[in-house]
Order: C-alpha cells, then structure tokens, then sequence
C-alpha cells in the first residue's frame, strides 16, 4: 500500500492573508465573495460543484473552505463530511453557507464538520472576520504539528470507535505505511488503523475511560515489519473519542540482516529467531509480524533445523553468541 500524494506544503499566508477555497453554484455570490475577499488580500479559488470542490482540495489544499451548503449534485454536507474524512484534508476549517437556518440544518452543518456557518444574503464583512478567526486557530494547530514533525516525533489522533485517522505527522504516516498498519476504511471513511492496531486502541481507550489502566498510558502495541520495528502508546484523550497515539520507532534490520547471513536464513526466519533471542512467545511473535502462530512455529522449525538445535532455549543462546 503507498501513501496518499499530499499537495505541496504551504504556509497559510504565502503571497497574501491565505488561500481560500469558495463553493458555491450561484455565479453571483461567487463574484461578490471574490472580489471581497481579493480586496483583503487573500488568494481565492473558486469551485461551482460539490464534485469540483473536492479536485481543487485534493490539487491544492486551501486554508479554509467557504461552502454552500444547498447545490445540486453532491451537496455541501456530503463535500464536508468527505474532507473531514480524508487525513489530508480533515484539518481545514470549513465554514458553511446557507440560506438554511433551522436548527436542525444548522445542527447538520456542525455534524459534517463545519466550524462556523454564515446565513444568505452573505455581509462580506462578517464573512471576512469569522475567516480571520478560523484561519488564527489553523495557524497555531498546524505549527504545533509541524513543530512535533521537527522534532521528530511519530504523532496520530484517531478516533477510537472506528480507528479513523484524524490527523497524523509525516513521520507518523511513513512507519503506519512501512507497518502496514493502516488501511483505506470502507464507505469512503479516509484511512483507518488496520488490525491488530485497531483493536489494541478500542480496548485501551474502554480501560483509560473506565480509569483500569494499569500504568500512564497503557500497554503499549509492538509491530515489526521487514526489520523496522515502533511501539504504539495511548497517550491522552484529546475529545469526541479522539486519541493521540505515540509511535516510536526501533530499527532491528541490522541484527536480522547478520542473522539471516550467519545462518543462511531467510528474512521471516530471520525475524523470527530474533524476537526469540527477547524472550517472545510464538503468539507474541505473530502479533508482532502480523501473522499466525502457527506459522511463526513452522518458521521456528526451519530456524531449529538450519542451526541444528531442537529447543529455543539453544537456537536463542546461538544467535546470541554470534551477536557478541
């Protein structure tokens, strides 16, 4: 599986206030919000479909998306809903436009993860405060991502009821991908946490909830993939059934490699005598490779006859040796 191609990164505010998005199937509002908008120095792009509204997001990621919420075709709450579920694009604020004022359209809005709406006729100068305010509270979440990316940090958010990623560094994305440890959800639900990660995180956020944990961010998940190995830890609830997860990652591959070439094994076999020389049962080395247990004891009984031994004990002890 490959990772999603991301728009090239931009800081909100290059070449003038931002860039924002309109959408909108009247020509006439489109027009008047433009002009506003040009005026106070922001770079406006303008879509007239729900369909033409998620290509220009998925080019080029705007700042904010001002968003009709009434339009033929795909209409604004489906277009919200969409990018919110889309890791890429889940974090630009969408601010709805609508002639709909009832409480329950009003309550729709918020749902499909509108920050803000504003009623028809549109006052431009009430739309230009409420983007300016919107895009100051942007601004500090994506610095506060960026600088956790600088660092070096491997940071998600997912929400744990259907282990939908909500925002992820780079960093983070790389080893889910490296991992296999993520996956495209089903009924255009973004990227999910495959299992067994998924499974992990609904049952330590039911014990971090239930406050049954048994230490500061529970039991850590261990995965390993072609020699690259991370630790998933829970590390607090940040809302709505959201997670922030730390990944930290350890990289084996220099062992398994001198392991496979001392012993002539393969690289699964290879993997495998490695999580026995730190002590893993066979059930522990399955969830670790993503595989059976069973099949990890028919890999150990490869291992067990290329290093002419007949217990773990001994084919631990060996490799051991040679690593000193």
């Amino acid at each position: 599986m490959t990772a999603p191609a991301s728009p090239a990164p931009r800081e909100a505010g290059a070449g003038g206030a931002g860039v924002i998005l309109i959408v909108d199937d009247q020509p006439d509002n489109l027009a008047m919000l433009h002009d506003a908008l040009d005026e106070s120095g922001y770079t406006v792009l303008v879509a007239t479909s729900g369909e033409g509204a998620l290509e220009r997001c998925a080019r080029t990621q705007p700042d904010l998306v001002l968003l009709d919420a009434v339009m033929p075709g795909l209409d604004g709450f489906e277009v919200a809903r969409r990018l919110k579920a889309d890791a890429v694009t889940a974090q630009v604020p969408v601010v709805f436009m609508t002639g709909l004022s009832e409480t329950e359209h009003v309550v729709a809005a918020f749902a499909a993860g509108g920050v803000d709406y504003v009623t028809k006729p549109i006052r431009p100068r009430e739309v230009i405060a409420r983007i300016e305010t919107h895009l100051r509270g942007a601004r500090l979440q994506r610095q506060a991502r960026n600088a956790l990316d600088a660092f070096g940090h491997a940071v998600i958010t997912v929400r744990a009821r259907d282990a939908r990623i909500v925002w992820a560094t780079p960093l983070a994305r790389e080893l889910l991908v490296a991992l296999h440890a993520v996956q495209v959800g089903g009924g255009g639900n973004g990227q999910q946490l495959a299992a067994p990660v998924a499974d992990w995180l609904q049952a330590q956020a039911v014990l971090a909830a239930t406050g049954r944990q048994a230490r500061p961010g529970g039991q850590p998940l261990l995965l390993a993939r072609d020699g690259r190995r991370a630790s998933f830890a829970l590390h607090e609830s940040t809302g709505d059934d959201e997670w922030l997860l730390v990944l930290t990652e350890s990289d084996d591959r220099g062992t398994i490699e001198s392991l496979a070439l001392a012993f002539r094994l393969t690289a699964r076999e290879a993997e495998v005598l490695h999580w026995v020389t730190q002590g893993k049962t066979n059930r522990d080395i399955g969830e670790i490779l993503g595989t059976s247990p069973k099949t990890v004891t028919k890999h150990l009984e490869h291992v067990f006859e290329k290093l002419g031994v007949e217990t773990r004990t001994a084919a631990a002890n060996m490799a051991l040796a040679r690593g000193r």
